[in-house]
């Protein structure tokens, strides 16, 4: 591929009271054209990522880019959506764009404001992304989708509480050292094997086995291998994967994560690497479950056996494969369409050396997996710095 990141940023996820939709898509904007050198007349296109399904009013927000400099008036830019991995699919119309030879640089921003609403209509928004016909009176709403999921993974290979336990502990250790943390707080592991103040909520899911409701914002310059190479700091795509299974849970072994799978087979291969050539990976952890079953769908470990992983401390930092750096949506927070974004933010950031507390020492090779609804559209980037 010849597609790269040549300028980014990040806010801050969490409850952002301050922040309207809009603020959020300006000040990214704005940040991510200075990182890479460039002035809002020379960006071409523009794609900004949200879900929204009604967590906002404002349901029309592809022109709120062009608030940022009376530059970016008359710039094409369109709204993507493909819920949770909204940010990612917004990055693809970048990369084709640029592939196309329709554009130069590309502003791709993924950005959600979710908590001005209560939490019972975040959840009637989330379960959206769920096969609604069928799944729409699961209790707890999306929450229930991956309660059952787990309920089955359990049924199947047996009592998975202590490694989903260790998953959430590890996300938050690794969250506390990321001040763009929605959670910044070591919640340690016996807090998060359960008890009154961390109750299961679905299934055997508890509190801590789910992502936090947060707005935020990221947002990244794209551009061709050929422009971007004097650039101040450039990230590529080694490869750059969609791969979407059907919507139905009951169209599929839900527990078997085939579209996952798929999709890390995909870019391994057109990236002309293997699993353990990575020295981190970003993976898309909406609740435990689908991080435990994600490290069978990437190929670290047989189907069955995700718990060997975690509890071998493969997935830790210094591990053989760290895994969410960063926190992971777990305690980094989940802004439905900025996560796809936020972890090509924060990959670009590893490979640059840029990743302060989370930083993987001598990171070179980046994997991550963004993933919409239950495992139905899923993305692989395998990314490395460009010198």
């Amino acid at each position: 591929m010849s597609q790269c990141m040549v300028g980014w940023s990040h806010t801050k996820f969490g409850k952002l009271e301050s922040e309207t939709l809009e603020s959020l898509i300006v000040r990214t904007s704005a940040e991510a054209i200075a990182h890479a050198g460039l002035e809002p007349k020379d960006i071409d296109q523009i794609f900004i990522g949200t879900m929204n399904a009604g967590m906002d009013p404002q349901g029309f927000p592809s022109s709120l880019a062009l608030q940022t400099h009376p530059d970016l008036r008359f710039k094409p830019s369109t709204c993507v959506e493909n819920a949770c991995a909204t940010g990612s699919a917004a990055i693809h119309q970048g990369i084709n764009a640029i592939a196309a030879k329709r554009a130069r640089f590309v502003l791709v921003v993924g950005v959600e404001k979710m908590t001005a609403i209560s939490s019972a209509e975040v959840g009637n928004c989330l379960l959206k992304a769920s096969y609604v016909r069928e799944e729409g009176g699961l209790p707890g709403g999306f929450v229930g989708v991956f309660g059952r999921i787990a309920e089955q993974y359990f049924q199947r290979y047996g009592d998975q509480s202590e490694a989903l336990a260790h998953i959430a502990a590890k996300n938050h250790k690794n969250g506390s050292h990321n001040p763009l943390a929605h959670v910044q707080k070591d919640l340690g592991l016996d807090f998060c094997r359960g008890g009154e103040s961390n109750p299961k909520v679905a299934g055997p899911l508890r509190r801590t086995d789910c992502s936090m409701v947060s707005d935020g914002a990221a947002a990244v310059v794209l551009s061709d291998t050929e422009t971007a190479f004097y650039m101040p700091q450039v990230v590529k795509f080694r490869a750059a994967i969609q791969v979407n299974d059907f919507l139905p849970l009951s169209k599929r072994d839900i527990i078997a994560f085939e579209g996952p799978a798929v999709a890390w087979k995909k870019a391994l291969d057109a990236a002309h690497v293997k699993l353990d050539d990575l020295d981190f990976v970003e993976t898309h952890d909406c609740f435990t479950i689908a991080e435990l079953i994600e490290y069978e769908a990437m190929g670290l470990v047989p189907p069955g056996q995700g718990a060997l992983a975690i509890l071998e401390g493969w997935t830790e930092m210094g591990g053989r494969l760290p895994v969410n750096p960063s926190g992971g949506l777990k305690a980094k927070g989940h802004p439905i369409g900025a996560t796809g974004v936020s972890m090509h933010v924060l990959s670009a950031m590893q490979l640059t050396g840029t990743a302060g507390g989370i930083q993987v020492p001598n990171a070179r090779l980046a994997g991550l997996f963004n993933m919409g609804g239950a495992a139905v559209a899923n993305f692989v980037s395998i990314l490395e710095p460009l010198r």
